[in-house]
C-alpha cells in the first residue's frame, strides 16, 4: 500500500505564498504522474496541477503563472509553491500520485491539507 502525507496548508494573507508538500511512501516502482487537486466548499474536486515522469506539467487557468509544481521521482516527493494567493484560492489541497508497485499499480491519495486565504 502506497501512503502519502501532505505538509504546508495553513491560513496565508491574500498576496502570501505557501508551499505544499507530499511525500509518498511503500514499495513503489515507478511512477507515472504526481499531481496536487483541491476541493473548495460546495464544489467539486479539481485538478490544480500535475507533473509527469518526463517532467511535462499542466496547470488549471485559474492558477497559472502564479504556481508551480515541481517531482522528484527518486525521492517520492512533489511540492506545490503557491504565490500571489487569492481568497479563491481556499480549499482543501490533495495530493496525488499514480505508478505502478512491483506487481500491480497504485492510484494514491493524500488525506488532504486546508489551505486558507484571508482577504
Amino acid at each position: 500500500q502506497v501512503q502519502l502525507v501532505e505538509s504546508g496548508g495553513g491560513l496565508v494573507q491574500a498576496g502570501g505564498s505557501l508551499r505544499l508538500s507530499c511525500t509518498a511512501s511503500g514499495s513503489i516502482a515507478s511512477i507515472n504522474s504526481m499531481a496536487w487537486h483541491r476541493q473548495a466548499p460546495g464544489k467539486p474536486r479539481e485538478l490544480v496541477a500535475r507533473i509527469d515522469s518526463g517532467g511535462s506539467t499542466n496547470y488549471a487557468d485559474s492558477v497559472k503563472g502564479r504556481f508551480t509544481i515541481s517531482g522528484d521521482t527518486g525521492k517520492n516527493t512533489v511540492d506545490l509553491q503557491m504565490n500571489s494567493l487569492k481568497s479563491e484560492d481556499t480549499a482543501v489541497y490533495y495530493c496525488n500520485i499514480v505508478g505502478r508497485r512491483i506487481l500491480r499499480p497504485f492510484d494514491s491519495w493524500g488525506p488532504g491539507t486546508q489551505v486558507t486565504v484571508s482577504s
